[in-house]
């Protein structure tokens, strides 16, 4: 497990650089398509315990607010080390009901320009694309039980509401990107 507490993360109100990877159906996703609306992009992969244990309210969120804002999740683990985060796989796990496009940072350019950290890393973009919260989903750990404090969904609630998130940031857990050697 991992934790961060931000100290060399993108500023709040930052715009984050540009990308475009190869979602899982065949296309190529751009920060661009979600132009003039919100935007949540999560660091994920398909084997971290953290990730399964928060999936559920995940995809909660994405049926509650994705018809206001964009969600889409950003695969960058080694998978010559993590055989379960190929792309091979990404696919097959989106065929499984992911609602929100699946990505691939083969070459973990994107995962490196954001400070991505653990998966799941939670940064959530104004209709601006300017950085409004960095952090995690919720108070809980991998504990699909007990929630807590909805910091993903408070944030997105600002955001929607054209303020600040009360807590911009949030210390992230999770398990470790899996760089390559």
């Amino acid at each position: 497990m991992i934790t961060d507490d931000f100290a060399d993360s993108a500023a709040i109100g930052s715009a984050p650089p540009a990308f475009a990877l190869l979602a899982t159906d065949g296309r190529t996703v751009r920060l661009a398509d979600f132009a003039g609306r919100p935007l949540v992009v999560v660091f994920t992969c398909n084997h971290c315990p953290y990730v399964i244990g928060w999936e559920a309210r995940l995809q909660e969120l994405v049926r509650t607010f994705g018809d206001r804002v964009g969600f889409v999740g950003i695969n960058a683990n080694d998978a010559v080390r993590y055989p379960d985060d190929s792309f091979a796989r990404m696919q097959d796990r989106a065929t499984k009901g992911l609602p929100y496009p699946y990505l691939h940072d083969a070459t973990q350019a994107t995962a490196r320009a954001w400070g991505a950290k653990v998966t799941p890393d939670f940064f959530v973009l104004d209709a601006q694309h300017r950085l409004a919260y960095r952090g995690r989903l919720d108070a809980s750990a991998k504990d699909v039980t007990a929630a807590g404090t909805p910091y993903l969904r408070l944030a997105i609630e600002a955001v929607l509401a054209g303020h600040a998130p009360a807590a911009a940031t949030t210390a992230v857990e999770g398990c470790s990107v899996k760089w390559f050697l």
